[in-house]
């Protein structure tokens, strides 16, 4: 079996667009020289990629299965030749970098400004997503690192995760809650007494969520069920309930109301992770060490927002 790179990236740009015209275009040859890769894969693997009926094209079981191998194949490759290009000075390279929306919102800009300062010739890219998209697009080479919130469960095995903050959960509410304890605070088990707005399925703070109050013995009322930080955000401005969210994105928005709760409260782990396989690139090492350095500096200074704890 000899299958070569030009023909993964016809069978991905295929893949993407469900056609071969517009897929030859993509990377740039004819489309007959095109078809020609396509076929010739197929016969190395032994197995067809493709389904064509009446005009449309969609995968084949083989072919499902191929598409995220040859994603991160592809991926490797590309990170490849940027190392080696940093090192022989033809770029700068670039670093592509995922984060959570609360992330992304409040620690990332800070990263992120110090390293253009010190790298200004790298290509910086953004991902905002919920951990499990993270997880996901790092796993598919998509990604060089994320900061993502490491699960319960413990990590993918497929990744090196690195723990860096713990931060503590709030309850929002745009007006004051009746406190349930002489310190101000309230319990977990009253949130039973409050519509929940609720993230999205797959954001990491609605299964945080539902596990607090399982935990807490009951199951929350929901107002809203479904939306992504700042809509969870403009929710709870509107009075249609609260939510509980990390102390660091309510800073911003002098409507929302905060009160914490009662020890031993919600607490989360934020983590840097990166695929384990992956040799990092100068600029993702560079971008980690600028993160930990400002993250210690910041702790150091009592910078970092209420409820927030370095590790």
């Amino acid at each position: 079996m000899q299958v070569q790179l030009h023909q993964l990236r016809s069978f991905v740009a295929v893949a993407e667009t469900r056609h071969f015209t517009h897929a030859a275009d993509n990377v740039g040859i004819s489309q007959p020289s095109l078809s020609k890769q396509i076929h010739a894969l197929e016969v190395d693997l032994g197995a067809p990629l493709f389904d064509r009926i009446r005009g449309n094209i969609t995968l084949t079981a083989a072919g499902e299965v191929l598409l995220p191998l040859a994603k991160r194949i592809l991926a490797d490759v590309e990170t490849a030749g940027r190392e080696v290009q940093e090192l022989v000075g033809v770029r700068r390279g670039r670093v592509r970098l995922g984060a959570t929306p609360s992330l992304v919102t409040s620690l990332a800009p800070q990263i992120l400004r110090r390293f253009r300062d010190a790298h200004p010739g790298v290509d910086l890219s953004v991902q905002e997503g919920g951990s499990q998209d993270l997880v996901r697009d790092l796993l598919r080479g998509e990604l060089d690192l994320a900061l993502i919130i490491q699960p319960a469960p413990g990590p993918d095995p497929a990744l090196r995760v690195e723990p860096i903050l713990r931060e503590s959960l709030v309850v929002a509410s745009l007006d004051p809650l009746p406190a349930a304890t002489p310190m101000g605070t309230l319990r977990l088990p009253d949130l039973r007494d409050y519509p929940l707005v609720m993230f999205r399925e797959g954001y990491d703070l609605r299964d945080v969520t539902l596990q607090a109050c399982r935990d807490a013995g009951f199951e929350p009322t929901l107002a809203v069920d479904g939306g992504e930080m700042d809509a969870v955000l403009s929710f709870v401005e509107a009075g249609l309930g609260v939510a509980l969210v990390p102390g660091i994105v309510v800073a911003r928005r002098p409507r929302i109301r905060v009160t914490q709760l009662a020890p031993p409260g919600v607490r989360r782990t934020i983590a840097l992770a990166r695929r384990r396989e992956a040799v990092p690139t100068h600029a993702a090492r560079a971008l980690r060490g600028i993160l930990l350095n400002y993250v210690r500096t910041a702790a150091e200074q009592g910078a970092l927002p209420p409820g927030v704890e370095p590790l």
